[in-house]
């Protein structure tokens, strides 16, 4: 299935374009990340269509500033941190006790390129945020996902996953040089991997999955790099703002980023489709060597290691 279907949609489309023929009242939707940068449009534009969308944040002073006056959006009123398991399980349980069925999960919060950390039981924090987190939260839900008869869950993947397979042998970089970079595409891998795995598993289940590649998008999620690295990848400008000097199939707006997301969550282009990674609102081809970066890396498809990482996380991880 990892083939595109060569839809009309171009790296400069946006989530409104994608979200405008959508009726989704009735829906209900579950974004992480969903007070800022690309998880906030996202969640926006799921509520302007009818859905009734949930948003978990760490800072709720912060994300009911960005969330004031959206329609259709639910505060989840308690910290969620994706590096503390038991605020995910305090989430959940409280997501099922108000509501009986989740139609579209998006686990779009994350993290990037930050010095050695590690959460508190001492997983590498790039890994633990942007994949365990979102691992324990998906299968935690995935009896609402089940009741749904018809679920999506849609992951936020990287170009970065691009840097290398997933190491299973020192998945938190004790024996290994910590780089930061290898290690944000570490985790994007993952959210590939356990993209195919869901689907693999519970397609009998009515739940489809899909990977997303949003593009380059500056957001807060560039806060830790530098000026100079800023500019090195043509995110910063003459007067020292953070933003593109200009746009291509790689580098996109805010609007243009969360497209894909959205495409993947809503589309009726993928119905029957699942287990795919995509980009530019399409199934990315599959790239099968380095001389064109776009499509998705075979390590990052794999059933055999998304099956072995899906079912091993609880013993490579804390």
């Amino acid at each position: 299935m990892q083939q595109p279907l060569e839809t009309n949609y171009t790296a400069r489309t946006t989530a409104e374009e994608v979200i405008k023929n959508s009726r989704l009242h009735g829906k209900v939707v579950i974004v992480t990340g969903g007070s800022a940068g690309l998880g906030l449009e996202t969640a926006k534009s799921l509520a302007k269509g009818g859905a009734t969308v949930i948003v978990p944040a760490r800072n709720i002073r912060k994300a009911r500033e960005a969330l004031f006056e959206v329609e259709n959006v639910v505060l989840y009123p308690a910290e969620f941190d994706l590096n503390k398991r038991d605020t995910v399980e305090l989430f959940i349980s409280w997501f099922q006790e108000h509501f009986h069925t989740l139609d579209i999960l998006i686990n779009c919060a994350g993290i990037m390129a930050i010095p050695y950390q590690t959460d508190s039981l001492g997983n590498e924090l790039q890994i633990s945020s942007n994949y365990l987190g979102h691992y324990y939260l998906t299968k935690g839900l995935l009896p609402s996902l089940k009741n749904a008869k018809g679920a999506r869950v849609v992951n936020l993947s990287s170009r970065a996953h691009w840097f290398g397979p997933f190491n299973f042998d020192d998945p938190n970089f004790a024996d290994t040089r910590y780089d930061k970079w290898i290690a944000y595409g570490h985790s994007k891998t993952a959210m590939s991997l356990m993209t195919v795995a869901l689907d693999m598993l519970y397609q009998a289940d009515g739940i489809r999955s899909f990977a997303v590649h949003p593009g380059s998008i500056v957001t807060n999620l560039s806060d830790s790099l530098t000026d100079e690295e800023m500019r090195a990848i043509g995110a910063i400008t003459a007067s020292g703002e953070r933003r593109f000097t200009s746009y291509n199939d790689e580098n996109k707006t805010i609007p243009e980023g969360a497209a894909t997301i959205v495409w993947c969550a809503v589309s009726s282009d993928l119905d029957g489709y699942g287990g795919v990674y995509c980009e530019n609102s399409d199934i990315a081809k599959v790239a099968l060597d380095e001389s064109n970066r776009e499509g998705v890396r075979p390590w990052a498809i794999d059933e055999k290691l998304a099956l072995k990482l899906w079912r091993e996380t609880p013993v490579l991880f804390r």
